[in-house]
């Protein structure tokens, strides 16, 4: 191992760059990271590649100086190029590189003629940048050893991010300002940002992104809008990034000017034939489709008496001759008295096998909507003859949004290693999903980003580390969370472990804590209806579906609390295969994290330490709280190794986080109050605010977001 090569030099780094540390590097710090020897004498390969541009840049800010680029190879050259490349032939790694792919890539340490030489290869340019962005990521993290051997391809070959922004820039449950795409200067302007991004992304092995919001205007297809998807397309290219637009279902109606979108209608599908024809003259590389359809008001094929399987279909037959995709959201539910958790499993598992091999079926983590802690969608295990792909929710809708501090990767860990049975034991949703399980040919996952035109681009310095957990676990969904953590920890702040044990610990407990302080024991949906920020489960909007009303998912009454998906009640715990339907229709057996997501708990009822249902509620809110508090302390000891501006600003957000933690934990537990009538226990904090009051609260989103 050489020795330490990451300092924490953030006063100096201040001289290296003109810049404020207002966080708009990201985790591409690399001025910040000072070699204390020559680690290459030299580099070898094409210098018409993106990835030795990116290299060259890198080790600029590195080091001050290039690299030195040479045609012949000298002891501790590096050697970067394809399997084109004579140089990566006469290593004998062809067949290797073959296997890994168009995007895999080796980085190997190789003895030649008495001469030591690190070598990046790939198939393709592709591969390479990857592979350069890998080499200098061990280099920031302080893991460059003297004996290299990596050889990686990505877990999923369609790594995506889904934008929730509109053509007017606003961002749907978006939390760092306006949206990046600044569709009102497009195409004369381009906005320096949109490389910045294409190259953060491609850092971490995402491959593609949805410009615009699943909630479509059919306006996004119109000839002037796409000559400007064209030009961000352009500027995403050369980072290996394809450019999908979300579409409105609706569109040839709406923009085509027919009197139908029905699927199945001659006209209707020519239409969308020569639009995609169209898209693909102007974008050859162009990924695809993201439809949201029937759906939250949405139009779709349901509308003309057709299936979601009608619906993707044509689309997908439009876009098979180019190579396109058909991402279909499975999000679908109607107004209806019967659990909202069973509606998409109920729709989706009829048409299983009816889909194109062009198409993918995209599935939140969870059943409901994107929650702090649900059991995963029985979808994933439930269709088998049908290709899926997670959503996860990068932006924290449901998590404190820009101002709580939760660390999401443990979250998706979840989901991932979770083992659904649905082929035996060992046939988890990683598996099912990036074609391990049943050969599929295509596999994707999707993250719905938390990217804004704020300067560190998420709103929070910490919730960067959540875009940055996404693209690495959609690289390898075997990663761990600890190992992802301290990787962005000392990419973007420092490598000493006096800082980066204590921040990668506070991490790894955000979420958890955030569960507690929200919503324990599998309780879900407590929210401020209108904006999703803040705590009310006491929720009445007249004239209200059924599931708006106020004890719609907490079922709160005199005898106690929680929602019965057993077979007793609306028997959610069917969709899921044995043993887990078992375990989870047993309260015995049942797992108290997720406990009052399947069962009506009575107030006394005894967990298994000991404590009534109410107590241990009111102990989980009380650790949540408490949790917070502890980061606050956790971050204040770590001023001497952050720079003034961004630790003040995550000083500031963990006071804000704090405080709603009180205001979440007050108003459940006074609320649950009424009907357990039972006392608080006396060994925790007391409540802040009285019920009335907390009804009384009407939050301005301004103020807080």
């Amino acid at each position: 191992m050489y020795k330490r090569l990451i300092v924490c030099i953030f006063v100096l780094g201040f001289i290296f760059s003109s810049h404020a540390e207002d966080g708009s590097q990201l985790w591409l710090r690399f001025h910040s990271v000072h070699p204390q020897k020559q680690l290459f004498s030299g580099v070898t390969g094409t210098t018409a590649t993106t990835a030795m541009t990116e290299l060259q840049h890198d080790w600029m800010e590195m080091t001050g100086k290039p690299l030195y680029q040479t045609n012949k190879i000298e002891n501790n050259s590096l050697v970067i190029g394809t399997i084109q490349s004579r140089n990566i032939r006469s290593f004998g790694l062809s067949k290797e590189l073959i296997q890994l792919g168009d995007e895999g890539y080796v980085i190997k340490t190789i003895q030649q003629m008495n001469k030591k030489i690190t070598v990046i290869a790939s198939s393709t340019d592709k591969g390479l940048l990857y592979g350069v962005f890998h080499l200098l990521r061990l280099i920031q993290t302080d893991h460059l050893s003297q004996n290299l051997n990596i050889s990686e391809k990505p877990s999923y070959q369609v790594r995506v991010l889904n934008h929730w922004d509109n053509l007017d820039r606003t961002v749907e449950r978006g939390y760092a300002g306006r949206s990046i795409w600044r569709w009102d200067e497009l195409p004369g302007k381009i906005s320096l940002r949109y490389k910045a991004y294409a190259r953060a992304n491609a850092s971490i092995g995402i491959n593609g992104t949805v410009l615009n919001n699943v909630n479509a205007a059919p306006e996004i297809l119109s000839d002037t809008n796409l000559q400007k998807v064209k030009v961000i397309a352009g500027e995403l290219r050369p980072y290996n990034i394809k450019v999908y637009l979300a579409i409105n279902f609706s569109s040839p109606a709406k923009l085509g000017g027919l009197s139908t979108s029905d699927p199945m209608n001659a006209q209707v599908r020519d239409w969308w034939k020569d639009k995609t024809n169209e898209i693909y003259r102007m974008i050859p590389d162009f990924g695809g489709f993201l439809v949201k359809a029937n759906s939250e008001g949405l139009p779709g094929p349901q509308d003309y008496g057709r299936t979601h399987a009608d619906g993707t279909n044509m689309l997908a037959d439009a876009l098979k001759s180019h190579g396109g995709i058909v991402m279909w959201r499975a999000f679908v539910y109607a107004p209806t008295g019967d659990d909202r958790a069973k509606l998409a499993y109920e729709e989706f598992v009829l048409l299983d096998g009816q889909f194109r091999d062009n198409v993918i079926i995209q599935v939140k983590n969870g059943p409901i909507d994107f929650q702090p802690r649900e059991p995963f969608s029985p979808l994933f295990g439930g269709l088998k003859k049908t290709k899926l792909m997670p959503e996860f929710q990068i932006t924290q809708e449901y998590l404190g949004q820009g101002n709580h501090l939760v660390f999401l990767s443990p979250m998706w860990k979840e989901c991932l290693d979770a083992d659904t049975y649905c082929n035996g034991a060992g046939s988890t949703i990683a598996k099912i999903t990036d074609g391990t399980l049943y050969g599929n040919k295509i596999s994707a996952i999707a993250g719905v980003a938390n990217i804004g035109e704020d300067p560190n681009w998420c709103g929070h310095h910490f919730a960067q580390a959540n875009w940055y957990a996404f693209g690495r676990l959609a690289w390898n969904n075997s990663l761990i969370s600890k190992q992802i953590a301290q990787e962005w920890i000392k990419m973007t702040f420092c490598s000493s472990d006096s800082f980066v044990e204590p921040i990668t610990d506070m991490m790894l407990r955000s979420r958890e804590a955030a569960v507690d302080y929200m919503m324990p024991l599998g309780l879900h949906h407590l929210f401020a209806w209108e904006h999703h920020y803040g705590p009310q489960p006491w929720c009445y909007i007249q004239g209200a579906r059924p599931d708006w009303l106020p004890s719609y998912y907490h079922k709160a009454d005199s005898v106690g609390l929680g929602f019965d998906r057993s077979t007793s009640g609306s028997n959610a715990v069917s969709q899921y295969y044995s043993p887990l339907r078992e375990v989870y229709n047993d309260l015995s057996t049942c797992p108290e994290n997720l406990v009052l997501w399947f069962h009506h708990v009575p107030w006394d009822y005894r967990m298994k330490n000991g404590f009534t249902m109410w107590d241990e509620l009111c102990y989980k809110y009380d650790s949540g709280l408490k949790e917070v508090r502890d980061f606050q302390k956790i971050w204040d000891k770590m001023e001497k190794y952050v720079d003034t501006q961004r630790f003040k600003g995550v000083q500031s957000k963990l006071r804000i986080q704090a405080h709603d933690a009180v205001w979440w934990k007050d108003a459940c537990l006074l609320y649950f109050q009424t009907f357990s009538k039972r006392p608080i226990p006396y060994d925790i904090e007391r409540p802040v605010y009285e019920l009335g009051d907390l009804k009384k609260i009407k939050l301005n989103m301004k103020s807080h977001n």
